[in-house]
This record gives C-alpha cells, sequence and structure tokens, in this order.
C-alpha cells in the first residue's frame, strides 16, 4: 500500500505512536518528528488547585489527550464528574482510565461538534480541562447557555528546536493549526512545499491556505482516516 513511503509524523512524540503504527502497518516508514513539545503548566498549582475543586462541576471537558493526562497527573486519585471529550482520540485516552459513559463526538474532533450533541445543553456548571491559552468557543457557548465554567490549564505547548528533517519525505501529516505554524518557523514554506501536506480537519488547511501553503488533503481527526487519506493518494497515484 505505501511501500517504501516515508511519512512525516508531527504529532508530540508521546502521541505519535497510534499513526506511526498504522503507517508503518501500510509498509511506509514513520519518521517521527514533533513540531509540539508538551510540557507542565507554567503554575500547575493552579490547576491542581481547580482539579481538587472538581466535585463541584457537573460536568469535566477534557480538550485533547494531553490534557487527560496532564490533569490526571494532577488529580488526586479520586472520583470526577461526569466527563466529555472533545473528539474521539480523547475519549478513548479517557476510557483506557477507567471513565465511562464519555460525551463526545463521532466522525470530527472539534468543539463545534461536541457543542452540538444533545447532551451539551443542560449543564450548570463545567471544568474545562486543556492547555494554557486555546480556542474560547467552546467555554464561551456553555457560559451562554447558562453554564459556570472555569478553566484548569494543566499543560503548555511549546515549539521544539529546529532540526533538520532526516532525508527525503513523501508526506506530512499535521494534527493541529499550533503544529502546522511552528513546522512553518522550523521549516521553511520551501521545504514543506516539497511533499503533499495531510491534515486532520477542514480549519487546519484554512490555516495552511493563510500561511501560504498549498492546499492540503483533508483526512480526518483519526489515525485510521490519516492512514487511509495516504493509502487512498499513493495508490491513486501509481
Amino acid at each position: 500500500m505505501l511501500a517504501g513511503k516515508r511519512i512525516l509524523v508531527t504529532r508530540p512524540r508521546e502521541l505519535a505512536d497510534g499513526l506511526a503504527h498504522r503507517i508503518r502497518q501500510a509498509g511506509a516508514e514513520a519518521v517521527l518528528y514533533p513540531a509540539i513539545e508538551i510540557l507542565d503548566a507554567g503554575d500547575p498549582a493552579a490547576a491542581r488547585a481547580l482539579i481538587a475543586r472538581r466535585k463541584e462541576f457537573d460536568l469535566a471537558v477534557f480538550v485533547s489527550p494531553s490534557a487527560v493526562r496532564k490533569a490526571l497527573a494532577l488529580a488526586d486519585g479520586g472520583a470526577w464528574p461526569r466527563a466529555a471529550a472533545v473528539g474521539e482520540g480523547t475519549r478513548r485516552e479517557l476510557e483506557a482510565r477507567g471513565f465511562r459513559e464519555v460525551i463526545a463526538p463521532a466522525g470530527r474532533a472539534d468543539s463545534e461538534a461536541l457543542l452540538a450533541l444533545p447532551e451539551m445543553s443542560r449543564w450548570r456548571s463545567v471544568l474545562i480541562l486543556r492547555g494554557e491559552g486555546g480556542r474560547e468557543l467552546l467555554g464561551e457557548t456553555l457560559a451562554a447557555r447558562g453554564a459556570r465554567v472555569e478553566y484548569a490549564e494543566c499543560y503548555r505547548r511549546v515549539r521544539p528546536q529546529a532540526q533538520p528533517l532526516p532525508g527525503h519525505v513523501d508526506a506530512i501529516c499535521v494534527s493541529s493549526g499550533a503544529a502546522l505554524v511552528n513546522l512553518v518557523a522550523m521549516l521553511g514554506h520551501e521545504r514543506l512545499g516539497q511533499a503533499p501536506l495531510f491534515v486532520s480537519h477542514p480549519r487546519i488547511a484554512a490555516e495552511a491556505v493563510a500561511l501560504g501553503l498549498r492546499p492540503p488533503l483533508v483526512a480526518g481527526p483519526g489515525d485510521a482516516e490519516m492512514q487511509a487519506a495516504l493509502v487512498a493518494y499513493f495508490g491513486a497515484a501509481k
């Protein structure tokens, strides 16, 4: 399927295994080149204190797998309120850690899809577990619906030190807008333009065009969708 191809995986190193495994299953080499590094929050005490109050909330929303890992590392091991996830990858991360009946959209991984679920219209108080900064749509919409919203910023995203690419690559996979911005800074437009770009969401594709890159291929939010898009592209190119 992808024999002889070298595919660049730009996810944070601790989150890259799933996609890398699927790329190898399809016969290609997965080249790990993290465009984001996940670090502890600048003020972990503030996040820890808020997480300690989690029983005051009706719902805990985790925005990413990193939010799950970092938030649980800051928690005391007690019970959590009902959980929601922005996407299936985050839902799987929660379920692997014992959470049940997680609210999550199917087929998409964004705040809009989560907010569209009927279950998201009835909460009075919501704790959002996220990295420092990020989109405000989720919290603003829930607040407009009458919920009290607080944020526990459990980690921060930083740009790794730029390294030369290890040889030729046939495709580049990007799963976030922040990673895309970092890649432009790390590699430059010319180097990024030498291979087709595969992204996980139309919003990232729009950001790529705004950054002066050629239009990417939108694969979908999950590892399976990214693998399928790569196989379809290179199969059709024969």
